[in-house]
């Protein structure tokens, strides 16, 4: 297998997610502009450190995406299953920022969340069956989801 056949996985799944979520800054509308105008809770990091971290976490899934897809040998249905999890997250995401500082739908998007925890959640025990690195890589991500859980539900609850 030539070297362009081992990294062609990773230069289409890479892109994937960064590409999800800078559209779905972009229809935000100035989200981290709104962000400095309302009220956020103690230990809500400054606006300029999220798409830092967003851009971090979005490389880190398509990489355990690129390392499922390459092994999903090992276990054809779970890589399956992880993978469709994994688009799941990717939609529910893609939305997250549009309800939360385009719509300002502030409860909503604080169940939104949720689903997208769960997706993450879910999506991380199938990847484990193939591969645990991948699955591992996710860690980041799911903590920064529920850290972004508890700064969605406070700025709802000091912004209603």
């Amino acid at each position: 297998m030539s070297l362009f056949q081992k990294i062609k996985p990773y230069l289409i799944a890479i892109p994937i997610p960064l590409a999800v979520g800078g559209l779905s800054a972009w229809l935000s509308g100035g989200g981290m502009d709104f962000y400095d105008t309302i009220n956020v809770p103690p230990f809500a990091p400054p606006a300029i450190l999220f798409p830092i971290v967003w851009g971090i976490l979005y490389v880190l899934m398509g990489v355990s995406s690129a390392i499922v897809y390459t092994k999903r040998e090992r276990n054809p249905m779970k890589a399956r299953d992880g993978l469709a999890l994994y688009g799941a997250s990717l939609v529910v995401n893609f939305f997250y920022s549009i309800f939360l500082f385009r719509l300002r739908l502030f409860l909503f998007t604080s169940l939104w969340i949720l689903l997208l925890l769960a997706l993450i959640a879910a999506y991380m025990w199938k990847y484990a069956r193939v591969s645990r690195p991948a699955a591992y890589l996710q860690i980041p991500y799911l903590i920064w989801t529920a850290f972004a859980t508890y700064l969605t539900f406070a700025i709802y609850l000091l912004n209603k």
